[in-house]
């Protein structure tokens, strides 16, 4: 007797593959894992739902920034570029694939990012390193699997790296012993989404076919030689093996009775147990895999219990969030914010959460815009116009004080009024306790030694407020800005867009709206002008530079490069003096 035990496929890592005759790296046996994960997501009723809901935790509500009042052209920039329907697509792919990649258009000249669009990272395999070990392109085929040895895919250079119109941004987190592609975060459960779809395909055509019992097949003419009976396994498992052949009979056709198969039905008394047990063990260790603390957070009900009450739900929300969605997240930031540097900008982004706000952790946020990053809620602007130090202020009176032991609380009176939300009694309570606090000062606030979109290298550029004609009516603005100048207080370009847009001497504008101090001084008539003031960082005794770069440790300087000096209308109209220029700098935004 011979008798051969046939074992299951088992779970392998994704193999990458250099080959010498390909420019590309290949992923997966057959160069097609992308598809591999595609197919797992759609037949994995638990993968499916961990991953469209994880996805959609790291979108939210889509990407804003909590400086975007102070820079409008840069946040609207931002906007321009990142599409909603793009960056849901790239945190989708993110989770799903384990990367993602964004296809990037420059300007003619190479000076200017100008789109951003979403590019499907399964039609991309990575090119092999350079010299230097790195990757320099990337390599696109509509369908890879399809792929005949004469097509040729399309080769991509990779962001940073040439000076193409288009170029690839690959986003991908740090996996140890891989370098050309991430395996997945949920890795060690694609055996499980397997199992999964498997236990429902033979369930489903179990039902089609009968509900037959599984069966021992067994030849009695003898047993053949090896070779013949590799061939007679290889075409039964060819035929019949795998759940979709679930409950199928073998047709048997012999010489004689003498000869015919007999065919033994291999009874499991127990089989729906069994089944459930896999089934259940299936849905836990998917969910191990993708880190879901609670099932209810994806709306997934199970039987443990956990997260099924108000507090250990808000724990769970609270840690999945930090520990899964944030992380992911922060990979997409980095990656955008690359893009902006690019075009000289810089934001403060962050994408706006799902999370409710009574799940919302507070406790670490110290300013403004943290409370805005975690809220995903524009503060108004009674709450914008307070500094950091006021506003923790505030946020002490607003948490009180605890009372002690020996008080016991016998009545609770609500202080809000009927209908006020809460926002709205945080503003009613600035105004209570602030009421010497003016809302709008008479003069532009200086930063001059925070960070400038117009630092390059060892240089800044800050504006000084400058008097050309003399007056004795001169507008308070003017006055208190004049008064500072003596004081040599200098301002950075977002100083003073910022005091713009909160209306700093608006009074003078057409029917009191804000409008340009830069562009426009202390308004029509203004006899004063933004003097550009240059510096460069200063050198230590040894020749070598201070390291802090901040305002203390430059010099101001006659000259420097050419390239260095902020160019424009607006930087020219900036040193003119509205009673210099045309109809004395009279403006649809102002009156006079």
């Amino acid at each position: 007797m011979s008798i051969k035990i046939i074992e299951l496929a088992s779970y392998t890592a994704p193999k990458i593959t250099e080959n010498k005759r390909d420019e590309w790296v290949s992923y997966g046996d057959d160069n097609n894992y992308y598809q591999h994960l595609i197919d797992l997501y759609n037949a994995s009723p638990t993968n499916n739902a961990a991953i469209n809901g994880i996805s959609q935790m790291i979108f939210g509500r889509g990407l804003d920034a909590t400086d975007s009042s102070q820079k409008l052209e840069e946040y609207a920039m931002m906007k321009s570029l990142f599409h909603d329907d793009c960056v849901r697509k790239l945190s989708y792919d993110l989770k799903l694939m384990g990367q993602c990649a964004m296809q990037v258009v420059y300007d003619k000249p190479h000076k200017k990012i100008i789109e951003v669009a979403h590019f499907p990272i399964e039609t991309l395999r990575t090119g092999k390193a350079n010299e230097e070990g790195v990757i320099d392109a990337y390599y696109y085929f509509n369908d890879w699997a399809s792929k005949k040895p004469s097509d040729k895919p399309i080769r991509f250079s990779a962001f940073g790296t040439s000076k193409d119109e288009i170029e690839i941004l690959c986003v991908k987190p740090y996996r140890a012993g891989f370098y050309y592609y991430s395996p997945v975060d949920y890795q060690g459960g694609l055996q499980y989404a397997e199992l999964e779809e498997e236990v429902s395909n033979y369930h489903l055509n179990n039902i089609k076919n009968g509900l037959a019992p599984s069966m021992l097949i067994n030849f009695s003419n003898g047993v053949p030689d090896e070779e013949t009976q590799e061939i007679i396994e290889n075409k039964i498992k060819q035929k019949f093996s795998g759940t979709s052949n679930a409950g199928k009979f073998i047709l048997s056709f012999s010489d004689n009775v003498e000869s015919q198969a007999s065919i033994d039905t291999v009874q499991l008394s127990d089989a729906h147990n069994q089944y459930q047990f896999l089934s259940d063990e299936s849905m836990r260790k998917i969910m191990v895999a993708h880190r879901i603390i609670s099932p209810m957070l994806l709306g997934i009900k199970d039987n443990t219990g956990l997260g099924n009450n108000a507090d250990e739900l808000k724990t769970a929300s609270i840690l999945f969030d930090n520990t899964v969605i944030r992380p992911f997240q922060e990979l997409l930031l980095t990656a955008f914010d690359k893009v902006l540097s690019f075009n000289n900008a810089s934001l403060n982004l962050y994408f706006k959460t799902l999370q409710p706000l009574e799940f919302v952790d507070l406790e670490n946020a110290l300013t403004k815009e943290q409370v805005e990053e975690e809220t995903g809620q524009k503060l108004s602007s009674d709450l914008k116009d307070l500094t950091d130090e006021e506003f923790e202020a505030l946020e002490q009176d607003l948490e009180g004080e605890v009372m002690d032991d020996e008080w016991e609380l016998v009545d609770k009176r609500e202080y809000l009024e009927e209908n006020e939300s809460v926002e709205a009694w945080a503003n009613r309570l600035i105004k209570e306790k602030k009421t010497g606090l003016q809302k709008l000062a008479d003069f532009i606030k200086s930063k001059p030694s925070e960070p400038s979109f117009l630092d390059k290298s060892y240089y800044k550029v800050r504006y000084e407020y400058a008097e050309k004609y003399s007056s004795n009516n001169s507008r308070t603005f003017c006055r208190n800005m004049m008064s500072r100048t003596g004081s040599g207080v200098v301002y950075r370009k977002e100083d003073i867009d910022q005091a713009s847009f909160q209306g700093v001497n608006n009074s003078f504008g057409h029917k009191g709206q804000n409008y340009s101090l830069f562009k426009h001084k202390g308004g029509v008539n203004c006899g004063h002008f933004w003097n550009e003031n240059l510096y460069r960082l200063k050198k230590k005794t040894d020749g070598s530079f201070y390291e802090d770069k901040s305002l203390a440790s430059s010099e101001e300087v006659d000259n420097i490069p050419k390239s260095y000096v902020p160019k424009g209308g607006e930087y020219e109209t900036a040193k003119v003096a509205p009673k210099d220029m045309p109809n004395n700098g009279h403006h649809p935004n102002y009156k006079g």
